[in-house]
């Protein structure tokens, strides 16, 4: 991605503040409490949003009006809004926004037994279907069954954590349309199918997971009391998956994703398609979702457009505000010091870790793009032109989808699986209780995979 709007030497780094004043208003405001409640409104995201955006917008218009004319500071404020509002945001948020509507119309319910077993069983579907349908998508389909599944035992919390390890985070760096990060990188040019060369960092660090879980569970298992094992074994209800039809919705989305890319022809057609032609695509199956799935099914998986609202009212926010960060990233981002693969894990890893993944991957590509490939090492070439080391690329993709579990602001689909465990009665860890488990369990493996595979 070029400078949104080729003024020359890049803007002031005072210029990144917006961007992080909005970063720290998503990590602190809601655990604060004269504002979490002010916070919980959507109105009140969109308001901050707006605000920061504005003050960003205002400084490539004066920026633009001070190298040029007059007319030029206008132009400058609509190159700004077509990179950021149309070729990353709108794209962004109508795939997020399909996911979430097309798995809000599928329901699973049913009562087997909460073994260690079957408990681990579910967690690796999870950690599988999520690189497929998004690990929002997965989250939404499966944590309900699990809370449902588990309702006699007394010892759930851990089995909640780790589904936030497995099935919100890990087990979606398989494809674009897992995770968010992974997508933006493809609306940067990242081949659909080269996240597929992460599937061994992924494998390793599922298989390890699932092992201690299992480890885990067998323990907490025994310490069940006599009275809930037995009433676990004697309710039992066949698992049953409601709303069928919107399989062949998500198989749609994942195909409009691979094969239809603005400006390209699709594949064995011939046919260029126009722009948002993808995007039009996916909301006509986000429709096709609503209008062939019963109402009374969605109500039965508490279905709302609150958390894709929320969504949309903060990614506004970090998509306009980070683009001065990520000019003055492509100016100055060799200067970082940041070179060798493991260097990218770790650093996209931490900040994955506390703020959320997206935006922090999209940085990092830049920087890795701006940088010279490694004497004899593949490089990855971009749709759009140019190319990045491979090594480099695997690092930040794993960095941003890996550590975004680490806490819950990390990715989009913690907070929501906190929120709907504590609704059933789940006692759930505080961000810092969270923490403990994460740095526990996750660096652990974190560290043996990076050593492993990233390089």
């Amino acid at each position: 991605m070029t400078t949104p709007t080729h003024l020359g030497s890049a803007p002031s780094p005072l210029m990144s503040l917006p961007f992080a004043v909005l970063l720290a208003a998503i990590a602190l405001l809601p655990i604060i409490p004269a504002t979490a409640h002010w916070w919980e409104k959507n109105r009140s995201k969109l308001l901050v949003s707006l605000v920061l955006g504005a003050i960003v917008l205002l400084h490539y218009g004066f920026r633009g009006w001070g190298y040029h004319e007059s007319s030029a500071g206008f132009a400058s404020v609509i190159a700004v809004l077509e990179h950021a509002i149309l070729q990353d945001y709108l794209p962004f948020l109508v795939l997020l926004f399909s996911l979430y509507v097309i798995a809000g119309g599928m329901w699973v319910e049913g009562d087997i037994r909460a073994t260690p077993s079957i408990n681990t069983a579910f967690l690796a579907f999870g950690a599988i279907i999520a690189s497929f349908v998004g690990t929002t998508g997965a989250s939404m389909i499966l944590i309900r069954p699990l809370l449902q599944t588990n309702s006699e035992r007394a010892k759930v919390q851990h089995t909640v954590i780790f589904f936030i390890f497995l099935v919100s985070n890990v087990g979606g760096c398989l494809l674009p349309i897992g995770d968010p990060p992974l997508f933006m990188g493809y609306l940067r040019g990242v081949p659909f199918f080269w996240t597929l060369r992460l599937a061994l960092p992924w494998a390793f660090t599922v298989s390890v997971l699932l092992a201690i879980y299992y480890i885990w569970d067998r323990i907490a298992y025994r310490h069940e009391s006599r009275v809930a094992i037995a009433l676990d074994d004697a309710t039992y209800m066949p698992p049953r998956l409601g709303g069928k039809r919107n399989l062949i919705w998500l198989l749609g989305v994942v195909l409009t994703v691979a094969l239809v890319i603005p400006g390209q022809p699709i594949p064995g057609t011939g046919i260029i398609p126009r722009d948002f032609i993808r995007e039009a695509i996916l909301l006509v199956l986000a429709g096709l979702s609503l209008a062939t799935t019963p109402r009374g099914l969605r109500l039965l998986t508490g279905f709302s457009y609150g958390p894709i609202i929320e969504v949309a009212c903060l990614f506004l926010g970090i998509f306009l505000t980070m683009q001065p960060a990520i000019e003055i990233l492509q100016a100055r981002g060799t200067e970082l010091g940041i070179e060798s693969p493991t260097a990218f894990f770790w650093a996209v890893g931490g900040l994955s870790s506390l703020l959320d993944n997206a935006p922090t991957y999209i940085v990092f590509l830049e920087i890795a793009r701006t940088m010279p490939a490694r004497v004899g090492t593949a490089v990855v070439s971009l749709l759009g032109g140019g190319v990045v080391d491979s090594g480099r690329l695997a690092a930040i993709s794993l960095g941003a989808v890996f550590l975004g579990a680490m806490t819950y602001l990390g990715n989009g689909p913690n907070l929501m699986v906190k929120s709907i465990a504590e609704s059933r009665g789940v006692k759930m860890p505080s961000f810092f209780g969270y923490v403990g488990y994460s740095v526990g369990v996750l660096l652990p493996v974190f560290i043996v995979m990076a050593w492993l595979f990233v390089r």
